[in-house]
């Protein structure tokens, strides 16, 4: 039997934060020499890449609009990243950062939902296999908004009572996101 090409299963998607997830957090990390791998990051995503996981990066950068640093060097940091990361085709397919203050208007900034819902309609993703992944209550809040799963992760700059909002709302919490994919998306690797 011949299957259509709109026929064809609809993908899983995982909406990363950057800072305090996938690399740590220096509180408005501007300089390259600040970039680093949170430990078992790398080893994680080329699971999810394996396992058909679509990798998008969703980011507020309110430093840009603070006049703390600028667009080159935000780009700079991710270039850096990508490198470390090293990661096989696909990829990251977007990297999206919001860089408007918190009491600015903006469509993309955390917890808005609009990069999100782009993007599962843009590469055509399965909304209940996606999930939005970060450290803050925004990036909890996003996925929410999204009509996603979301995961908390204790690697960044989350609070204590941050984690109780996390619990009250029944989001998963994890140490971090290799901790995540093994125990939520069931993929190992070897160390």
């Amino acid at each position: 039997m011949h299957r259509l090409a709109g026929d064809m299963a609809k993908s899983p998607a995982l909406f990363l934060d950057r800072d305090g997830n996938l690399i740590e957090d220096h509180h408005h990390t501007c300089q390259v020499d600040q970039v680093s791998l949170i430990s078992g990051v790398k080893p994680a995503l080329n699971a999810c890449l394996s396992a058909g996981y679509k990798l998008f990066i969703l980011t507020n950068q309110s430093g840009i609009n603070r006049g703390i640093f600028t667009w080159e060097q935000y780009h700079a940091c991710n270039q850096r990243m990508l490198e470390l990361l090293d990661l096989p085709a696909p990829g990251i397919l977007e990297i999206k950062a919001a860089p408007e203050k918190p009491d600015e208007p903006s469509l993309y900034r955390k917890p808005s939902p609009r990069f999100i819902l782009e993007m599962i309609e843009q590469h055509e993703l399965d909304a209940t296999r996606c999930w939005m992944v970060g450290d803050r209550i925004t990036d909890w809040d996003a996925g929410l908004n999204a009509g996603i799963k979301s995961c908390a992760v204790r690697s960044g700059a989350g609070r204590p009572e941050d984690f109780i909002y996390a619990e009250k709302m029944k989001f998963t919490i994890r140490q971090d996101f290799p901790d995540f994919v093994r125990q939520d998306l069931g993929l190992n690797w070897n160390k």
